[in-house]
């Protein structure tokens, strides 16, 4: 059998009808009917003359064409080759997507967010398979993926039953290229280089001030002597740049480090007008963390704290200034085999590692401390609590952090399609899917001895701080307390494995024109390993000075030891793009300015050198800490889902118009597996018949819980061919979104009885407490779509929508029986946990879509969302939380004092913007993106209200054709260096700025 190279590989004629219909959606193989594509080729073969469309134009053109042609309310963006997609990263390209918002960490769009709703209730697909990750949660990290290696993204907002469950806000798609179905070979490279205005401002450790983005690929076609096919496509890509970001930062609000203090002038034992130096939220009279109480009162039956004024204060208060690195290896392979008409096989891989490094350097202001007759009497705060102006006396620190964070990404998949008959379709997949996770973090202090008079005054968007008596600048003045840490953390590894058997069957029938079904079995596994720290583990060293050294000399090998790791402070104008002139400003006991000391930065020193020299002095050396499977910390998550739909599309001619779409159902049953340890534990009788449990915290036992659930997920796609330019379109579907796998876990200790002489079991372990739901039920929804679209040419649409949604389900603590074996018995026994309620809330939205060009070659693109809720999240230690016992009886335990935030992830309002100019081989863009203020929960504790504020950001790119092989490009984010601004607890109270500045790259493609 020979092997012969085509330049000019033409497809199947089963095979390109399939092709195309999959172009068209997705979701769907029988979008739109045969006779429309024979039309449409006819069409085509009568033009006279064919206009090469290409760049942004190209780009707008098959967003209109991919939103059109669906059977669901879809919005995407296709490229005519690989690496053209317009956007430096596929979080950047989904933001241009009518209702799409990105979250941005490190300056760059990561979860993304679908009209409204956060990424937990949307789902990702790789063509066509679950997405895993490794941030415990079912979001995607989507600047793990180049751009440069995706062919395809769009966003189905409506699903059909077809679609893998999962997204009641909506699926992201990412496609990559299908080389035979691509039909031509493409050999294709590109560098990028990068320059950050800000990085040229740091002295970076861990990179130079030049980054690179070089990618390649090639895509091929092969015929062979028998008639059988076989397409290659290969892509890999290393992109080495930095992500600079200067910060401010306060407590947050996960642990216990933020609180609500009593900012009452009458109450002098607690608060900030306490009688005694000390934190404000402790008492005088000895307890301690206490501030605002939100508990009721049974007696009045409101909180204990009620009407008492309050002010929020954290444990610190600090800058960060942060040397950067961000390499990313990339790589994917596709390759598809037609032996004959009858069968299509496809087989795609993807890679990816990511490495994220920083070293960070801190100055920080502890700050809960009160001082009597100055603290109280001199602070100012706004309406909502947040403080404006803070006088006090505190240890101030030079502190420092080293992370890194490693995540590797596989996906594998083979699908294979055998075209049984003329009518009939089979399709068979397989997937494989792994993310795994580490962090290492290093993390350093340094303390003044002596606590310092300092003061700051909120500026308009950060802090300005004011010392007395103190250079900050001088690492001499830092010299006690020095203490590091190594932690091992989040070692996550999440799994995904899946089977799936389709058919579709074409039928011969005025109305309904194909039927499809299909069977899919899938296993999620989720492992966090525990450690000494829960999610980590933690070694820890204090500085030691030589035995029997005097208190100078003490002082003498701490300054010592400060001056061999120290270094200049790395960055020149930090933070200035957010603050008002210098953020430190060193005064003297008479209140004037001292040059040395007042400015924009303070004294640093290396991480790793600070570390191994304070484990020296120990005897040690410095070493990262071990985690282990068997630990009570750890996650141990299987999720097995096993799903059957079946679907019918329909294509005919109604009240005189054209009308087509689909009706189905699905049917999804999920099974949950979650493994524990707990001490083990043994039961002692006494000799008067009293039981006594002992745990023995040497030997830990493994346990295990689950749940289980069944849901029907109907849907429904209609769409009209109004006119030959206006549709009208509604969908309907009920659809689901799961708990996150960190939350399925199962941590459970016994509870017991200490107050009486217990003789049974049953009087000795009375109950259960733990964290983790395994049996968490998942939020429910049912989706209305109506759009009216109206497309006046190629270059145009015209589109605008409404939407809404039904939520079931919701978040609140109950008590209910789990059932455990004690001594070979089972016993009921109480727990009170987080479960998802049948409380029903409502979204509702309008959407627009709207592209136009002129003849003169400007054109612009526009896409806004606003939403409404009236879904209520309550802040878990400030807002008002209930109780549901055994009996179904619901009592509230606390009172708040913040108002509830909306569904994680909600912003009312999302606008992107593009206008570009494309004449002759020049191709221009500039872009908005604007998001309004959204709730964004923390991954490590999801039950606390934080703030993202709004924002706008603008980018813009440009390239020119140098000729048919050549062309070289121009692109950038974040022009105006605009910040990410974050307030805890409650919109008003800052908490953190992070401060990103442009990130610009310029390069050149060759392709052949």
């Amino acid at each position: 059998m020979s092997l012969k190279k085509s330049t000019t590989f033409t497809l199947n004629p089963v095979a390109r009808w399939v092709n195309v219909a999959f172009l068209a959606s997705a979701a769907s193989t029988a979008a739109f009917s045969i006779q429309a594509q024979e039309a449409q080729d006819q069409a085509s073969a009568e033009d006279v003359e064919i206009i090469d469309v290409v760049g942004t134009r190209r780009t707008i053109q098959d967003q209109i064409s991919i939103k059109r042609e669906s059977t669901t309310v879809v919005d995407g963006l296709s490229a005519e080759d690989i690496g053209d997609l317009p956007a430096l990263s596929i979080g950047e390209a989904l933001e241009s997507i009518t209702g799409a918002a990105s979250h941005r960490e490190n300056g760059g769009a990561t979860e993304i967010t679908i009209r409204g709703l956060g990424p937990f209730l949307s789902a990702t697909h790789i063509n066509g398979r679950e997405a895993t990750n490794g941030s415990g949660d079912r979001s995607v990290n989507f600047s793990q993926f180049p751009s440069e290696l995706v062919k395809k993204v769009a966003i189905y907002k409506t699903q059909d039953a077809s679609m893998i469950e999962g997204g009641v806000a909506g699926v992201i798609t990412l496609e990559t290229v299908a080389p035979l179905d691509y039909g031509k070979q493409r050999i294709q490279g590109e560098i990028k280089g990068n320059y950050n205005p800000d990085e040229g401002n740091v002295d970076n450790s861990l990179h130079s001030d030049l980054g690179f983005r070089g990618t390649i690929s090639y895509v091929d076609q092969f015929e062979f002597s028998n008639g059988s096919a076989l397409g290659i496509s290969v892509g890999a890509q290393r992109q080495d740049i930095t992500q600079p970001e200067a910060e401010y930062r306060s407590s947050s609000p996960t642990g216990s480090s933020l609180w609500a203090c009593l900012n009452d002038p009458t109450n002098t034992n607690e608060g900030f007008f306490r009688s005694s130096a000390g934190d404000c939220e402790d008492q005088v009279s000895g307890s301690s963390n206490q501030g605002y109480n939100t508990e009721i009162d049974p007696e009045t039956g409101e909180a204990i704290s009620a009407g008492s004024p309050y002010a929020w204060t954290g444990s610190s208060r600090s800058y960060r200034q942060n040397e950067t690195s961000d390499e990313r290896d990339a790589f994917f392979l596709a390759l598809q085999f037609q032996p004959n008409e009858a069968w299509d096989i496809n087989t795609d891989f993807q890679y990816s590692n990511r490495l994220q490094q920083e070293a960070r350097h801190d100055l920080i202001f502890l700050q809960k401390r009160a001082i009597p007759g100055l603290t109280g009497p001199t602070l100012v705060t706004n309406d909502v609590g947040g403080i404006l102006h803070w006088e006090g006396q505190d240890r101030i620190e030079s502190s420092g952090e080293q992370f890194s964070r490693d995540e590797t990404y596989h996906g594998f998949g083979i699908n294979v399609e055998h075209f049984a008959t003329d009518a009939l379709t089979l399709s068979f997949d397989l997937a494989y899917s792994k993310t795994e996770r580490e962090e290492l973090q290093i993390s350093n202090r340094a303390r003044t001895e002596d606590r310092q008079f300092f003061s700051w005054d909120m500026g308009d968007n950060i802090p300005h701080f004011t010392v007395q008596n103190l250079d900050v600048t001088d690492i001499t003045n830092f010299y006690d307390s020095l203490r590091t840490r190594a932690d091992r953390e989040n070692a996550r590894e999440n799994e995904i494995k899946s089977a799936k058997v389709d058919f579709s069957y074409i039928l011969d029938h005025d109305v309904f024109v194909s039927i499809e079904g299909g069977l899919r079995a899938s296993e999620m596994t989720f492992v966090q390993l525990g450690g000494s720290q829960g999610n980590g583990s933690r070694n820890q060293w204090t500085f030691s000075p030589t035995d029997g050294a005097s208190d100078d000399e003490e002082i003498a090998q701490a300054i010592a030891l400060m001056e061999s790791c120290q270094i200049a402070f790395p960055e020149s104008g930090f933070l200035s793009t957010v603050s008002d002139g210098a953020i430190i400003t060193h005064v003297d006991s008479d209140g004037n300015v001292v040059e040395s000391g007042t400015g924009s930065s303070w004294a640093t020193y290396d991480n790793n050198c600070f570390a191994q020299a304070v484990a020296a002095s120990n005897g040690d050396n410095f070493a990262y800490p071990e985690l282990e499977y068997e630990n009570a910390g750890t996650i141990d998550v299987t999720e097995r889902t096993y799903a059957g739909y079946l679907m019918a599309n329909y294509d005919t001619e109604m009240w005189g118009k054209f009308v087509r779409g689909n009706v189905g159902v699905r049917v999804v049953n999920t099974e949950v597996t979650s493994i524990g340890f707990r001490s083990a534990f043994e039961i002692i009788e006494g000799e008067l018949g009293t039981l006594t449990l002992v745990e023995d915290d040497s030997v830990l036992d493994r346990i295990e819980g689950g749940g289980s659930y069944t849901e029907v997920l109907p849907s429904a796609n209609f769409v009209m061919d109004y006119s030959d330019d206006i549709l009208l379109r509604a969908g309907i579907y009920r659809g689901m979104s799961r708990a996150d796998p960190s939350d399925l876990g199962y941590s459970r200790e016994f509870d017991r009885d200490d107050e009486v002489a217990p003789t049974t079991i049953s009087d000795l372990i009375v109950g259960v407490n733990g964290s983790g739901n395994p049996d968490t039920k998942p939020l429910m929804s049912w989706n209305l779509d109506l759009a009216v679209e109206w497309y006046p040419n190629e270059d145009s649409i015209f589109a605008f929508g409404v939407y809404y949604k039904k939520f079931n389900g919701g978040f609140q603590q109950r008590t209910v029986l789990e059932t455990f074996e004690i001594e070979g018995d089972n016993y009921d026994l109480p727990i009170t946990n987080s479960v998802t309620t049948d409380d029903s809330s409502t979204l509702k939205g309008i959407e627009t879509s709207i592209a136009y060009r002129w003849d003169n070659g400007v054109g612009v693109k526009f896409g806004y969302n606003f939403a409404d809720t009236d879904y209520e999240f309550e802040d878990s230690n400030y807002g008002d939380t209930f109780i549901t016992d055994l009996e179904g009886n619901t009592s509230q335990l606390t009172q708040g004092i913040i108002p509830p935030g909306a569904v994680p992830g909600f912003s009312e309002h999302v606008f992107s913007g593009q206008i570009y100019y494309q004449i002759g081989d020049l191709d221009t863009a500039l872009i908005y993106k604007y998001r309004s203020e959204y709730f964004q929960p923390y991954t490590s504790n999801g039950t606390r209200l934080r703030y993202v504020d709004e924002v706008g950001v603008w980018e813009a790119r440009a390239s020119y054709k140098v000729n048919d092989h050549v062309r070289v490009k121009v692109e950038a984010i974040n022009l105006f260096s605009a910040p990410k601004s974050q307030d805890y607890y409650v919109q008003g109270n800052l908490g953190e700025v992070n401060d990103y500045g442009p990130r610009l790259f310029a390069g050149v493609t060759v392709k052949y």
